[in-house]
C-alpha cells in the first residue's frame, strides 16, 4: 500500500522527470548561409527508381521517382558551419538529411542502396549519380 504513494514521489525527484519537459524547437528557414548542392540522379536501368530522404529516425519522405532512361534533380543545401545537408520543405524550412537512399520502385525499401554525401560534394557544388541493376542489386555511382 505504501509503494503506491512513495513511488510517484520518488519518480518526481529523479532526472527522469526532466525527460518529459517540452522545449520550443526553432526551425531554421531559408537559405541564408547555405550553399546549393544539386543532386542529379539518372536511372540507367530498366525499372523505375524511387529515392528517399530520412530526416529523422522516424520520418522519411520520397524525394524523386525516376523512370528508366530519365533523370531527376534534387536541391540539397549545405551548411558549412555544421557540415549538414538539408532539403527545404514547401514552407522553406530546413530539414536536415540524416540519410539518402534509392531503391527499385514498388519495393524501394527492400532494394535500397544508401547515397553518401560529404564535404567534397559541397566543394564541387554538385553531385551526379547513375543508378542501375548489377547482379540483381541496385547500384548508384
Amino acid at each position: 500500500m505504501k509503494i503506491r504513494y512513495v513511488l510517484p514521489v520518488m519518480l518526481a525527484f529523479t532526472s527522469l522527470a526532466d525527460a518529459v519537459e517540452l522545449h520550443q524547437v526553432i526551425v531554421r528557414k531559408g537559405t541564408e548561409g547555405l550553399a546549393m548542392v544539386p543532386l542529379t540522379i539518372s536511372n540507367a536501368g530498366k525499372e523505375g527508381v524511387s529515392c528517399n530522404a530520412d530526416f529523422a529516425h522516424w520520418y522519411s519522405e520520397g524525394i524523386a521517382t525516376i523512370e528508366p532512361g530519365k533523370s531527376a534533380r534534387v536541391e540539397l543545401w549545405f551548411d558549412p558551419k555544421t557540415a549538414t545537408f538539408t532539403i527545404l520543405n514547401d514552407k522553406h524550412e530546413n530539414l536536415p538529411v540524416e540519410r539518402l537512399w534509392c531503391g527499385l520502385s514498388g519495393r524501394a525499401y527492400a532494394t535500397r542502396v544508401q547515397i553518401t554525401l560529404d564535404r567534397a560534394d559541397a566543394a564541387k557544388g554538385e553531385r551526379t549519380l547513375s543508378c542501375g541493376l548489377e547482379q540483381d542489386s541496385l547500384v548508384c555511382r
